[in-house]
């Protein structure tokens, strides 16, 4: 994928009746179902049964088994509750019978309400006098490892810009966080808060290890580490466009058991805490 254009046609699910949709993959860079794709198409699933005037809140899924990029995935969406202002789905994601991944997402009718949000770091960099994934591999691609240099260079419809980038040649251990600019790729049409929102979930699902990684880092990475996203979490809070750039912040107060916690915010450019998320992943070196 290169563009919004080709992501929007990822999340958009063929209807197979019944509740039932169906959803194709595109790997970006692993040989497995990306698990940002698989939240996403749920998050589009479940919107398919929700009426126009709720909106997702929350959601809560468990990835239980690795997706196969060559097989169409299948969304079963399963109607809990209608209430006055709140609806509650399940969504069981499976590919040829085997369930891969299962959601609970509640969704709700607007309400006004009074107001509070935690503020964002203002202390550091700009995009603009930022590296993109796309430029790092452009200017330091012969000097990187292979792995690096193959994930940097795979096309993606999201520029990321990370705030402080590790040196993959001289490591250190750094704290336990990750922040990164990013936006969107392409020419970006106008968005209904549903699709917003599956993007954003697509989005949420990178760089989230890494903080976790960071206080280990001049031992462990992702290339002598086991990885794999265990279960996702996330709470919308305000509506928002995808016309500038916007800023994940994350941090992990916890990696034990070979599972590591990480949890953050996702603000505007301007400061506006449109979601949290948080996940736990499977960090198990290899022997």
């Amino acid at each position: 994928m290169k563009n919004t254009k080709e992501l929007i046609d990822l999340l958009d699910l063929d209807d197979l009746e019944n509740n039932i949709f169906s959803g194709k993959s595109v790997t970006i860079g692993s040989d497995i179902v990306f698990g940002g794709q698989v939240l996403a198409q749920a998050v589009s699933a479940g919107y398919r049964t929700i009426p126009k005037d709720r909106f997702l809140h929350s959601l809560h899924g468990y990835f239980l088994e690795a997706g196969d990029l060559t097989s169409d995935i299948h969304y079963h969406v399963t109607e809990i509750r209608n209430g006055g202002s709140f609806s509650t789905r399940r969504v069981t994601a499976f590919q040829q019978d085997k369930t891969i991944f299962i959601m609970a997402a509640s969704f709700h009718k607007k309400e006004e309400g009074f107001e509070h949000q935690a503020i964002m770091n203002t202390d550091i960099k700009l995009p603009e006098d930022l590296m993109s994934w796309d430029e790092m591999a452009i200017q330091f691609g012969d000097f990187l490892p292979k792995s690096t240099k193959l994930f940097l260079s795979i096309d993606r419809p999201i520029d990321f810009k990370p705030a402080h980038v590790q040196n993959p040649l001289d490591p250190k251990n750094l704290p336990p966080k990750e922040e990164v600019w990013f936006k969107l790729k392409g020419e970006i049409p106008s968005m209904s808060i549903q699709k917003k929102h599956q993007i954003l979930t697509y989005i949420s699902d990178y760089n989230v290890l890494n903080a976790a990684f960071n206080p280990n880092a001049k031992k462990y990475h992702f290339g002598n580490t086991q990885t794999a996203s265990l279960d996702h979490s996330m709470w919308f809070f305000r509506d928002f466009d995808f016309d500038d750039w916007m800023f994940f912040s994350a941090e992990s107060p916890n990696v034990f058991g070979a599972r590591g916690f990480v949890r953050g915010n996702i603000f505007t450019r301007d400061g506006k805490l449109i979601a949290s998320f948080a996940q736990e992943g499977l960090m198990r070196p290899k022997k």
